[in-house]
């Protein structure tokens, strides 16, 4: 016997909801247990509904809260229910707030009937389902993070310190009496970073370091 998947479909457009509803007709798979038009709508039933639904569908643009944010709360709040988000957007920011959002799929609404079951089937076992649209997005995302990993471990836990209070513009004199070192010490810091980083300027070391992700603590 198959499994039904219990879905909760959350869209502001009526024939969104009504278009993957009627795609789902005549698979037995699917149980549609009831929509909501707008996040904070969701969010209320979901709360009332949550022992009832496997997985949350939702869009990203929505009033009162949106999709991403309630994905959020879903996962918080109820970890067991999968979410799987559509939108039509494939920018970088949407895409990698979705990623932190934990969502567990995201699906670009020009997918059919096929690669929307695929999507939730993923989903459902336990992986996660990302439209190959994305992809080049992701796999940039993740190379911005490892080239930030590969800048930071470049550097000393001391060469940190001394390259953040360049950040806020600290002269060496300054860095020194901050760290109790003496101001040679923070010259030779300060020479290292240069090196290390490939910089000509202080100005070269705060592009570094925004680079790397590195913030002001």
């Amino acid at each position: 016997m198959i499994e039904t998947t219990k879905i909760f479909l959350v869209d502001d457009h009526q024939m969104i909801i009504d278009g993957i509803k009627g795609m789902f007709h005549n698979d037995s798979a699917f149980e549609f247990i009831d929509f909501a038009n707008d996040g904070l709508q969701a969010k209320t039933k979901i709360e009332q509904l949550a022992d009832q639904i496997d997985l949350v569908i939702t869009d990203i643009n929505m009033a009162g809260i949106t999709g991403i944010e309630l994905c959020s709360y879903v996962k918080t709040h109820f970890p067991a229910i999968k979410v799987l988000i559509i939108s039509m957007y494939q920018n970088n920011s949407v895409i990698t707030e979705a990623l932190m959002a934990e969502s567990d799929g995201y699906l670009l609404k020009t997918a059919g009937y096929d690669d929307f079951k695929i999507a939730i089937q993923r989903v459902m076992d336990g992986s996660s389902y990302y439209s190959e649209a994305i992809y080049p997005i992701i796999f940039k995302e993740y190379q911005k993070e490892k080239e930030k990993t590969e800048l930071i471990q470049q550097l000393t836990s001391r060469e940190m310190e001394v390259l953040q209070l360049i950040i806020k513009e600290y002269t060496s004199s300054e860095i020194a009496d901050s760290l109790c070192i003496s101001k040679k010490t923070v010259d030779n810091h300060r020479q290292n970073l240069l090196t290390k980083t490939h910089s000509k300027s202080t100005i070269g070391l705060v592009k570094y370091a925004l680079k790397a992700g590195i913030t002001i603590e």
